[in-house]
C-alpha cells in the first residue's frame, strides 16, 4: 500500500486542480463578455475578502479571495445573483450602459452565460485528446474469457465466448463499456444481451458486489458480473481519430455522471457517496502521489464535472441563467424580478445546505465522525 499524501501535498495538488479550473471557468465568461463588448468590474478567484489583487487598463479588479473554492466575473450592471439591474443603470450615459451585461441582447447574454461550462468541457477534450495520442485507445473486446464460478454471469447461464453487445438496453462495444456500467450496479437485476455463436441470447442477471481497498487505503464497493476479458487490445490513435475517441470518453464519463446521481435520487446508492471540497483534495493529494499524468486525468474529470454542475437548470449557477433565459425566449419577456429573486434565494439555500451535506460526508471520510463516537463511547 502507498503511503497517503502529507498536507502539504494534499494541499499543493487541490490547488493544482482546482485553481486552474476555476480560472478557466471564469475566463470563459470574462472572454465572451470582451467579445461582445461588456465590460468586467472585477474577475476574482476565490470568495469573501481580497488577499491581493490588482487593476488593469480596462478598470477590471484582478483579485484573489481567502476562500479558494470558486470564483466569479462581476460585469457592469451585473448587480445581483438574478443579473438584474440596479434602478441607477437607467440612469447611465448610453455609452456606459451599452458597455453594460444588461444591455447587450438575450443570446449574447446566454454566450456569456454558457462559455463558462464551455470551455470547462473543451479543457477536458483537449486533455482526453492528448491522452488519447499518447496512450492509444482500449478496445478489449466485451467477450468473455471465462465465466466465475458462482457468479453472477454463472447463474444467468453465460459461458465463455459470449460477446455481450447491451447491458440494460444500452448498447456496449468494449470490455471497459461493460466494466464502467456493471460498476455502478451492484446488487441490481441487469438485463444483458450478448451473442452466442452466431445467435442473440438475452438474460436477467443479479449483479454482484464487491469491497476493493485501493492503493491508499480508500474502499469502494463494485458490481461484479463475473466475467474475465481476453487479452487486451490498445490501438494507437492518430491525429485525425483522436478528437473522436475525446468524445467517446467524455460521453462516457458524462453517462456515468448521470447514472450516479440517478441512483443518488432513486435511493439505489447512499447520499455518503456524494463528495466535496475536502474529498477533492484528498483525492488530488492520491493523484498527484501517483504521479503527474494520473493528476493530469484527475483535472479533466473535475473539468467535466464542474462544467455539468454548472449547466443543471438550478438557480445560482449558469444552467439557472440560462434557465431563465430560455423562457425569457419563449414568453419575449423576462421572468418577472420578484421570482427570480425568490428563485435564486431557493437556489443559495440548496446550494448551501449540499455543501453542508458534502462536508459532512468529506468529514467522515477522513473518519472524523467515528473518532469522535469512540471519544464518546
Amino acid at each position: 500500500m502507498i503511503e497517503a499524501p502529507g498536507l502539504f501535498l494534499t494541499i499543493l495538488a487541490f490547488a493544482l486542480v482546482i485553481g486552474p479550473l476555476v480560472f478557466v471557468h471564469e475566463m470563459g465568461h470574462y472572454l465572451a463578455g470582451r467579445w461582445f463588448g461588456v465590460k468586467a468590474e472585477a474577475f476574482s478567484i476565490g470568495f469573501g475578502k481580497e488577499v491581493f489583487g490588482f487593476t488593469d487598463q480596462r478598470g477590471t479588479r484582478w483579485k484573489f479571495g481567502w476562500l479558494p473554492l470558486g470564483g466569479y466575473v462581476k460585469f457592469a450592471g451585473d448587480m445581483n445573483p438574478a443579473s438584474q439591474p440596479d434602478p441607477d443603470w437607467y440612469l447611465l450615459p448610453a455609452d456606459v450602459r451599452e458597455q453594460t451585461f444588461q444591455a447587450k441582447p438575450l443570446w449574447q447574454r446566454a454566450i456569456i452565460v454558457a462559455a463558462g461550462p464551455f470551455v470547462n468541457f473543451v479543457l477536458a477534450f483537449l486533455i482526453l485528446m492528448g491522452f488519447a495520442l499518447t496512450y492509444g485507445d482500449g478496445r478489449t473486446p466485451a467477450v468473455a474469457r471465462e465465466i466465475v464460478a458462482g457468479s453472477a454471469a454463472a447463474k444467468a447461464g453465460m459461458q465463455a465466448g459470449d460477446r455481450i453487445t447491451a447491458l440494460g438496453g444500452r448498447s456496449v462495444e468494449t470490455f471497459d463499456d461493460v466494466a464502467k456500467y456493471i460498476q455502478l450496479r451492484a446488487n441490481e437485476t441487469v438485463q444483458v444481451d450478448f451473442d452466442r455463436n452466431g445467435r442473440a441470447m438475452r438474460v436477467d442477471a443479479a449483479v454482484g458486489s464487491q469491497t476493493l481497498r485501493d492503493r491508499f487505503g480508500n474502499e469502494f464497493k463494485l458490481g461484479l458480473l463475473g466475467i474475465a476479458p481476453v487479452k487486451p487490445v490498445w490501438v494507437p490513435v492518430g491525429v485525425v481519430e483522436a478528437p473522436v475517441v475525446a468524445v467517446k470518453r467524455m460521453g462516457s464519463i458524462l453517462t456515468m455522471m448521470v447514472d450516479s446521481i440517478g441512483q443518488i435520487v432513486t435511493g439505489k446508492r447512499p447520499v455518503s457517496e456524494l463528495g466535496g471540497p475536502l474529498r477533492i483534495a484528498k483525492v488530488s493529494g492520491e493523484q498527484l502521489a501517483l504521479g503527474i499524468p494520473d493528476l493530469i486525468g484527475l483535472i479533466a474529470l473535475v473539468s467535466i464535472n464542474l462544467g455539468f454542475i454548472n449547466i443543471l437548470p438550478v438557480p445560482m449557477l449558469d444552467g439557472g441563467h440560462l434557465f431563465f433565459y430560455a423562457i425569457e425566449g419563449i414568453r419575449r419577456r423576462p421572468v418577472p424580478a420578484a421570482v427570480q429573486e425568490w428563485a435564486f434565494r431557493g437556489g443559495l439555500i440548496a446550494i448551501l445546505a449540499l455543501m453542508l451535506m458534502v462536508t459532512f460526508n468529506d468529514l467522515g471520510t477522513f473518519g472524523l465522525w467515528k473518532s469522535l463516537a469512540g471519544l464518546i463511547g
